[in-house]
């Protein structure tokens, strides 16, 4: 879905209700052909990006917890570490819009492929000033935004880690992301965070590290009956896309 958020001022107002529509209204060498019917059992894929600069830290922990159980549900897995990643943020250039990916030629980019090829995502982060490191939240403006394929019916899942406070308003800040672009949101036993303050310390949330398997296999439930949805009823209708502004 193109965001009206970060709408570039030098593009033509009359483009609204279009780049609105959903699923998004692309040049046809940029649109997704694939098969978008997918056995609930075959070819289940998750991405998970890990907004941690820290390699083998407590946001590591917890989505290893996941991991385990996506690798029982005979799901697809890869996790990709952004958090040490020199990524910009977005400039509102428009030249996604033109040429279907961002400008700047860096892990976005490559992420983009495979989010479209993911079933699910999951992105996770230590909490920073109650809010998600800031090298993800670039990332991840710049990767909804600058992709162009339909994010309709992909299971989306925060996970975020702190030693102490600011958990819930970094959950609610990744999860925007989700929906937004038609994602349903996975839910666990509780909100999806885990503690630790030192390297390691997260092996001691027995609680968190349960949250985070339960998060798991819901997801894994919540992808199988998606796609065995859409094998026999197909996506939902969707209108075409309508922008209504406050200052016209």
């Amino acid at each position: 879905m193109f965001d009206l958020a970060m709408m570039s001022e030098e593009m033509d107002l009359k483009e609204f209700p279009r780049l609105l529509a959903r699923p998004p209204v692309v040049p046809s060498e940029f649109a997704y052909t694939g098969d978008t019917k997918k056995s609930g059992e075959d070819f289940m894929k998750t991405l998970i990006i890990n907004g941690s600069p820290r390699i083998g830290g407590n946001t590591s922990i917890a989505l290893a917890e996941m991991v385990k159980v996506f690798e029982q549900e005979n799901i697809e897995v890869e996790v990709v570490q952004i958090g040490n990643k020199d990524i910009r943020g977005c400039i509102s250039c428009g030249y996604c819009y033109k040429n279907g990916k961002c400008v700047f030629n860096d892990p976005v980019n490559e992420l983009a492929e495979k989010f479209e090829a993911a079933d699910a995502l999951v992105v996770a982060s230590p909490v920073y000033y109650a809010s998600a490191n800031a090298t993800l939240i670039a990332c991840l403006d710049r990767l909804f935004y600058s992709t162009h394929f339909d994010k309709t019916m992909k299971v989306g899942a925060s996970v975020v880690v702190a030693r102490r406070g600011g958990l819930s308003a970094t959950f609610d800040e990744l999860n925007k992301y989700f929906t937004i672009a038609g994602m349903p949101v996975a839910s666990s036993q509780y909100w999806n965070s885990v503690h630790g303050c030192e390297k390691g310390e997260a092996k001691e949330d027995l609680e968190g590290l349960q949250t985070m398997r339960t998060l798991a296999r819901n997801m894994a439930f919540l992808m199988k009956s998606i796609a065995l949805g859409k094998e026999k009823y197909g996506l939902p209708e969707q209108e075409e896309g309508i922008a209504t502004n406050f200052v016209r």
